[in-house]
């Protein structure tokens, strides 16, 4: 099994992930290249095997109004082979999340076109890199729009008419306030699409009050076999906000403490929460977990250490990450 972040090296700042220039500036597929071979090099001495990469890897890849930013796949094609090529060597699996604009399941036949745009883009990111069927674009539902049931059945419309390439490569997961696991299932049981399970979505979402791991086995299940599942993994964050409002009264800019938000994602993970839940599941096929705290890689590794010390039989698990081997 390997564990793995997203995006961002918080260990290492002189790391970027992509090229976030503004277009006036002419950024390009190649320049994030070079920086994600950087970040590569980083997770082959961390040991790290599980990577999410930026969304925005190819600059207004899908910009109607920049048609000169259309072809960087192909301009590029020689160097994300090599990339591919490096990632396979490197056992590292990985993966794309495109943004919560991303809707399949919208009313809006234009915002549901620039969307399937997306997902093609960076599905073709991956078929460049001549990657397996372990790289996956990751999406959710979408908006509710009244109601979900009519919500669940425009995105099984929308499915049907993907790109085949897109239809490859696309997984769908559970959210923290509109659709739970009930909803992918069902879902997943009209069109075939694999489900991620988001653990602490589902404790977030979860009308119809499944056990975790029995909401797990179901998400597992629906993976094609030979191909690995993966799930996301994060704890609640429990520290205070502090934030700026203005005083009524005095009409002044005041910082004040507000609590949690419990759907936030914590700097760290839990491992005790997070051991229990791997003891839970150990009867259960093996999964890849990408986890979803703040501080990424840093979060990563200390959660390392963590199983380490607590839990060597977890730990073990994890044979696959050099660090741990």
């Amino acid at each position: 099994m390997r564990l793995g972040f997203a995006v961002k090296v918080m260990a290492r700042p002189d790391l970027p992930s992509n090229d976030a220039r503004r277009w006036q500036n002419s950024p390009h597929l190649c320049v994030s290249l070079q920086y994600l071979a950087a970040i590569f090099d980083y997770l082959e001495q961390a040991g790290i095997h599980m990577y999410r990469i930026s969304s925005d890897l190819a600059p207004y890849l899908t910009h109607p109004e920049l048609p000169q930013f259309h072809n960087q796949i192909a301009e590029c094609a020689a160097e994300l082979a090599a990339l591919g090529e490096r990632a396979r060597a490197q056992g590292l699996r990985l993966s794309f999340h495109p943004s919560q604009y991303i809707l399949l399941n919208s009313p809006d036949a234009a915002l549901v076109e620039k969307s399937i745009a997306d997902l093609k883009a960076q599905s073709e990111l991956l078929d460049a890199m001549g990657l397996g069927p372990e790289a996956v674009v990751v999406t959710h539902v979408g908006g509710v729009y009244g109601d979900t049931l009519s919500g669940r059945e425009r995105w099984v419309e929308t499915y049907a008419r993907l790109p085949e390439v897109v239809r490859r490569r696309l997984v769908l997961e559970n959210d923290d306030n509109r659709y739970d696991v009930a909803d992918t299932v069902w879902i997943n049981e009209r069109c075939g699409v694999p489900l991620v399970f988001d653990n602490l979505h589902h404790w977030c979402l979860n009308r119809a009050g499944l056990d975790p791991h029995v909401a797990l086995a179901a998400c597992l299940q629906t993976w094609p076999t030979g191909v690995r599942p993966k799930i996301h993994y994060s704890s609640p964050r429990t520290e205070l906000r502090t934030l700026e409002r203005r005083n009524k009264t005095t009409g002044k800019i005041e910082r004040v403490q507000a609590p949690p938000i419990w759907s936030g994602h914590a700097d760290y993970l839990n491992p005790f929460e997070f051991i229990t839940f791997l003891r839970g599941a150990a009867s259960l096929p093996d999964f890849d977990i990408m986890i979803e705290s703040k501080l990424k890689d840093v979060s990563l590794l200390q959660l390392r250490a963590d199983l380490q010390r607590y839990a060597p039989d977890v730990a073990a698990r994890f044979a696959e990450d050099l660090a741990l081997a």
